[in-house]
């Protein structure tokens, strides 16, 4: 039975998610819906009938399982999402790229995380199906966003993903439908962009349509906690939207926690990667200290970590990466900016996060100092370039500015990545952040690469050049003058790498120190 909590005025709303009934709960919540929505999107206390109707009706399609979904957006939120709901729903995808279309409807998956032994079976029995026809979202009881929200310049939210998606439900909103934002976005999208934008067609909220918000918290790679484990959030522009729309996540998460409206779901997203965008910096900033100390940061935070109360350990690393913890608190931070409040703490973590960049490199440059070897023309070989261990995800990698600024300091890179096959080093989302001196930032570099220099390069080294994974020979790791670990894939024998090469830069803290004569020299963050 899936549990339901609440947030702000702590009512208890129950359990029925676990059974689809609606009762008398639904008649309290239809009570506070008609006296306490807002007069301009609301029906009058007299609907408070229709209210009722359009909330059984979607609760028992719940219950028998006839409620249809619509996920548009299928990417590394929305395929896993429609997936799940597809083992309790009849569930169709919808996107624009007729590619994943057809992979979906073939029952291939380009999402490391559903494997083609799981979509396979649900396409076959008809329980999932992909589609890049709109009209698909007329016919969905509960139609469900998960479009991605970028950055534009100047690090402010680029909504227009979201808005294109409105847009196209407007255009086929029904009376007796759910809509559920899940994208990632500044607080007050839903109630200040989505619903005024549905009520143009003339449907009244409540007792036409439903609306509310529930972030997505996919984690890419992680083994132990995929969408059936993670708790949901739910915050709806009335009562009964946070019902239905938490009596439907609760079929497929073991609890729901509803808030009390969606600008408070909006924002709990953003907080929850803000703190660890904050706290990461902490424990960069902690790694640059211990370097001047001469100590050894990881196995200061490890110690720390032994008090029982009081500590949470955050680990350092090359920068942050993903489309969540770079991002997020931007979104967080413009929305501030709108009412005259500038948070200091995201603007200083996002500095200090993006320049571990120039700090890696400079590790890079002191260690082959130190061989007596310069960095320009030295042969450096990184292990991984995906944002995070064990998944194919480039997006905003740490990896990305760090191979640039060596590019640009003329080293001989190669990389090592089972997930990765092609990295596009200059396929970057965001603008370089402000430095804290005047130096010139390595990637304003742009003087060209001279001939006999290029030629002696077989891949080249341009920019806009694409890098492509090499296997990870004995001969690749023993000629490399600096091996640079990124990213600490699982599959990865770090081992055979300290014994082969001559220097480690570890920013991951996966090599094994070893006293064993001929070992790489290992330098960590």
């Amino acid at each position: 039975m899936v549990r339901l909590s609440t947030s702000g005025r702590g009512q208890e709303i129950g359990n029925i998610a676990a059974n689809g009934g609606c009762g008398t709960q639904i008649g309290v919540l239809v009570h506070q819906e008609a006296t306490s929505a807002s007069p301009s999107h609301a029906a009058p206390t007299s609907a408070t009938h229709k209210h009722r109707t359009l909330a059984k009706t979607l609760l028992s399609k719940v219950a028998d399982g006839s409620l249809q979904i619509a996920v548009l957006g299928l990417g590394y939120v929305g395929l896993p999402l429609a997936a799940e709901f597809a083992r309790h729903f009849p569930t169709v995808g919808v996107d624009i790229d007729q590619t994943k279309i057809d992979a979906i409807n073939a029952g291939r998956s380009y999402i490391g995380d559903i494997t083609d032994a799981e979509l396979a079976p649900l396409v076959e029995r008809h329980a999932l199906s992909a589609t890049v026809d709109l009209n698909a979202l007329g016919t969905a009881d509960c139609v469900i966003i998960c479009v991605p929200t970028p950055l534009v310049a100047g690090r402010q939210p680029d909504l227009s993903y979201i808005l294109s998606a409105a847009h196209a439900i407007k255009e086929h909103l029904r009376s007796g439908q759910l809509v559920v934002l899940e994208s990632t976005t500044s607080p007050g999208t839903t109630d200040e962009q989505l619903l005024p934008l549905f009520l143009e067609t003339g449907l009244l909220l409540g007792d036409d349509f439903l609306l509310a918000f529930s972030p997505e918290r996919v984690d890419p790679g992680n083994r132990e906690f995929k969408i059936a484990d993670i708790p949901k959030i739910v915050g709806g522009c009335t009562p009964i939207s946070s019902e239905v729309a938490a009596a439907i996540y609760g079929k497929i998460v073991p609890k729901v926690h509803i808030v009390s409206s969606t600008r408070v779901a909006e924002t709990a997203k953003l907080w929850e990667n803000t703190f660890r965008a904050v706290n990461i910096a902490v424990a960069n900033e902690m790694s640059m200290l211990c370097d001047n100390l001469g100590i050894n940061t990881f196995e200061v935070i490890e110690a720390a970590a032994t008090k029982p109360f009081g500590f949470m350990p955050f680990y350092p690393g090359p920068g942050v990466g993903g489309h969540c913890i770079p991002l997020d608190p931007h979104y967080l931070s413009w929305t501030a900016s709108k009412y005259g409040y500038f948070p200091r703490f995201i603007a200083l973590a996002d500095q200090i996060n993006t320049e571990m960049a120039d700090y890696v490199v400079s590790l890079v440059t002191d260690a082959l100092n130190d061989d007596h070897i310069a960095l320009k023309g030295a042969r450096v070989l990184v292990l991984g370039v995906s944002y995070k261990a064990d998944v194919e995800d480039v997006r905003m990698s740490p990896a990305i500015p760090i191979i640039e600024r060596l590019r640009a300091k003329r080293a001989h890179v190669r990389y090592h990545d089972p997930y990765v096959a092609r990295l596009q080093v200059d396929d970057d989302e965001l603008p370089p952040s402000p430095r804290r001196d005047l130096r010139p930032h390595a990637t304003e570099r742009r003087e060209p690469v001279s001939a006999d220099l290029a030629a002696s390069i077989s891949e080249g080294r341009r920019r806009s050049d694409p890098l492509e994974s090499r296997p990870l020979t004995d001969a690749e790791i023993e000629a490399a003058d600096c091996v640079l670990v990124i990213t600490a894939h699982r599959d990865i024998d770090y081992e055979r790498v300290a014994r082969l090469a001559r220097l480690i830069v570890d920013t991951r803290n996966v090599v094994k120190r070893s006293s064993t004569p001929g070992s790489a020299r290992i330098v960590s963050l």
